[in-house]
């Protein structure tokens, strides 16, 4: 076994990886340090009031100095500040929250936070900390009745038939700012936090050590470690975990954690993407491109989305014929999609990964220990795996070539 390398960023660590001493003497985290929220309660902009209170809970680790400071799984609460509603399609909606309170271990503890992102959301948080709303006028929808305005000197019977078509198929964008539990976010510290006696447990508590863990290092290094698509056809994502359970078990595990099954591409998948495109809205159970191990499609993909068809966590999973004391074994590329692009060449829309995909080997594995359905983990070391590389439509990958195993129960 081997420990992430220090370049990756804390918050994305599990403590599980690095053997960590438990904290025993006060501990400064630093201002600047990163916290990942998820919901427990949904806010809006145009119903949350000043004062309502916002429930979360950490999602990942916050490590200081190789020692766990705050464990994932606390709660930190806190409350709207402002909240302003699009009244109509010129006008931006906003909403500020302040996280004031972090709860662990039984106490209370003052923080001061400072919101920097939401997880997947086509909204912006600007360098105050509140989410800006988008305009009506931004989206693709938009774009499109501004064409059809420009046939209208021209061509007034085509004009309408276009726009009257047009709002038959595509529903106006709403421009309010929406967010149900279970929606991600990223917070810093604006002020150091002092931290005194040991934190409570963490999800990894409960982990059972690996009970054959060369054949687990085995097993790992004869899987292939790189899939391939057919169109274009170039070798694409790189695989970075592997699940050992049954089907029933891995189901139960992403579904506990937040994440959908995608549809399967066809007709009636396109004409919804397309649609979520146009309004720029979420579509939790989008379809994903089809890439091959070894010439097998994968058995199961799961997606995390928000309010944007553009960005969302995802992976493809692909069983193996190996087992690990009688169990399933599955391999999984997992990548973050940060953005999209129409490709002229392949005519179709296209999306843009984070290069880092450790990050989000990272935050897979996070989210499965907070579901309570991980036995064992472990991090196994594949010399044979570059460390840079590309995906079949040219976004860089950038990786320390490890596997995360998860044995689930």
């Amino acid at each position: 076994m081997a420990p992430f390398p220090k370049w990756l960023r804390n918050s994305m660590l599990a403590s599980w990886a690095l053997g960590l001493p438990a904290l025993q003497q006060p501990i400064v985290v630093p201002a600047g340090a990163e916290l990942q929220v998820r919901l427990k309660t949904k806010i809006a902009s145009n119903t949350s009031k000043p004062d309502d209170p916002v429930e979360t809970m950490v999602i990942a680790p916050v490590m200081v100095s190789g020692t766990v400071a705050i464990p994932a799984g606390v709660t930190l609460r806190g409350v709207v500040t402002a909240a302003s509603a699009a009244t109509d399609p010129t006008v931006r909606a906003t909403l500020a929250l302040d996280f004031r309170e972090l709860e662990m271990g039984g106490r209370r503890i003052r923080v001061h936070t400072l919101l920097t992102a939401v997880e997947n959301a086509r909204e912006s948080v600007d360098d105050k900390g509140v989410i800006q709303g988008i305009l009506a006028s931004e989206t693709l929808s938009a774009r499109m009745d501004s064409g059809i305005d420009k046939l209208a000197d021209r061509y007034s019977g085509l004009s309408g038939l276009l726009s009257a078509a047009k709002k038959a198929v595509f529903k106006e964008p709403a421009g309010d700012i929406s967010y149900d539990a279970g929606v991600e976010m990223d917070l810093k510290l604006t002020a150091p936090l002092t931290l005194t006696g040991p934190p409570p447990p963490g999800p990894d508590a409960a982990l059972q050590p690996v009970a054959d863990p060369g054949a687990v290092i085995a097993l790992v290094n004869r899987q292939p470690f790189q899939s391939r698509a057919q169109k274009p056809p170039k070798e694409s994502d790189i695989t970075t975990l592997m699940f050992i359970g049954s089907q029933e078990q891995v189901q139960a595990a992403f579904a506990g954690a937040g994440w959908n099954q995608a549809s399967k591409l066809g007709e009636k998948s396109k004409y919804e993407t397309m649609r979520a495109i146009a309004e720029d809205r979420g579509y939790s159970e989008a379809p994903v491109s089809i890439l091959y191990l070894e010439g097998r499609p994968p058995d199961m993909v799961f997606e995390k989305t928000n309010n944007t068809f553009s960005k969302r966590h995802h992976l493809r999973i692909w069983l193996r014929p190996d087992q690990y004391q009688g169990q399933p074994v599955w391999v999984c590329a997992a990548t973050h999609d940060t953005g999209i692009d129409f490709s002229a060449k392949d005519r179709t829309f296209i999306h843009k990964i984070d290069s880092q995909i450790d990050m989000e080997r990272s935050k897979v594995v996070n989210d499965l220990l907070l579901t309570g359905k991980v036995q064992s983990l472990m991090m196994v070391d594949r010399p044979n795996v570059p460390r840079n590389g590309q995906n079949a439509t040219g976004d860089n990958l950038t990786t320390d070539g490890k596997m995360a195993v998860v044995i689930l129960q």
